[in-house]
C-alpha cells in the first residue's frame, strides 16, 4: 500500500477515508460540471452513495490528493469484475478546478501508477467523455492510448483508453 506522502507544497496523497465521502462527491459534481456542454445529465444516480461504496468496497482504491487541509483530487480505481488479474480500471479520477494545471493530477496518477505496480497489474484502463478534451490531453501527455480492444461505436459518449503499467 502507498504510505502517507507529503511534499514541500503541503501535499499529502493518502486513501480516503469514510468519513470523506460528501466532500468526495462534491469535487466529483464541480469536475464533471465542466465538461457536460448541456448540464450534468440528472441519471438519478445517488453520487454520494456511490461515493461512500467505493471508499468502502474492500477490492477497491480511493486515493486523494489533500493540499493545505483540503482534498483537491480523487482517485478510484480496481480490478473490473471479469477482466484479468493483472488489469486495473480507472473509474473515476478528478481534480477540483480550481487547482487545475498546478500537477495535482499528475502527482495523483504517479501513486496510482505506484499502487497498480505493487500489486502487480500490467495494464489499466479507462473511459472518459468524449466531451472533456482537457481530459484527454491529460491522458495522452502520460501515456494513455486509445484501446485497440474496445473501440467507440456510433454515438457513443465515451472514448476507451489503455495504458502499460511498467513494472520495475
Amino acid at each position: 500500500m502507498i504510505e502517507d506522502r507529503v511534499n514541500p507544497v503541503r501535499r499529502v496523497i493518502r486513501t480516503v477515508l469514510s468519513a470523506e465521502a460528501a466532500a468526495v462527491a462534491d469535487l466529483h459534481a464541480r469536475a464533471r460540471a465542466t465538461y457536460y456542454p448541456d448540464g450534468v445529465p440528472r441519471d438519478g444516480t445517488d453520487w454520494l452513495a456511490a461515493w461512500r461504496g467505493a471508499i468502502e468496497r474492500p477490492d477497491g482504491h480511493v486515493l486523494c490528493l489533500v493540499q493545505d487541509g483540503r482534498i483537491a483530487g480523487i482517485a478510484s480505481f480496481r480490478t473490473d469484475e471479469g477482466a484479468p488479474a493483472d488489469t486495473v480500471k480507472l473509474f473515476q479520477f478528478h481534480v477540483d478546478p480550481g487547482h487545475w494545471r498546478a500537477g495535482i493530477g499528475a502527482e495523483l496518477h504517479a501513486a496510482c501508477v505506484e499502487e497498480w505496480q505493487a500489486d502487480g497489474k500490467r495494464t489499466a484502463t479507462l473511459d472518459v467523455h468524449t466531451d472533456n478534451l482537457r481530459a484527454q490531453a491529460f491522458y495522452a501527455r502520460l501515456g494513455w492510448v486509445p484501446d485497440p480492444g474496445n473501440p467507440p461505436e456510433e454515438g457513443d459518449h465515451h472514448l476507451y483508453l489503455r495504458y502499460a503499467v511498467a513494472g520495475e
